[in-house]
């Protein structure tokens, strides 16, 4: 079976690429470690969309583990949008805006 594609929202995006800079300034190897993280995350969901719980409404959510982040997404019929790059402490629920 072929997976649906997979997009970010727009901003999704930036909070991953946020996120990605924040280790960078820190940790060249913490950025590297975080970025496969965040990709193979997007894939394994891709893969297999309604494998992880669902977390608000009909949105699932992917938890990193080695990161306090965790990746929001929706599933349509023809595509997953991913909704937020969360992170674990922070302003909880405030991608909700984005449903």
């Amino acid at each position: 079976m072929a997976s649906k594609p997979l997009e970010l929202h727009p901003q999704a995006e930036e909070e991953y690429l946020t996120a990605l800079a924040w280790y960078a300034e820190r940790s060249p190897v913490a950025a590297a470690n975080f970025e496969k993280a965040f990709e193979r995350a997007i894939r394994k969901v891709q893969e297999a969309p309604s494998r992880w719980p669902v977390y608000f409404e009909s949105c699932r959510k992917y938890t990193l583990h080695q990161f306090p982040f965790a990746i929001v997404y929706r599933v349509f019929p023809s595509q997953i949008l991913v909704l937020a790059v969360a992170h674990g402490h922070r302003r909880p629920g405030f991608w909700r805006g984005r449903l």
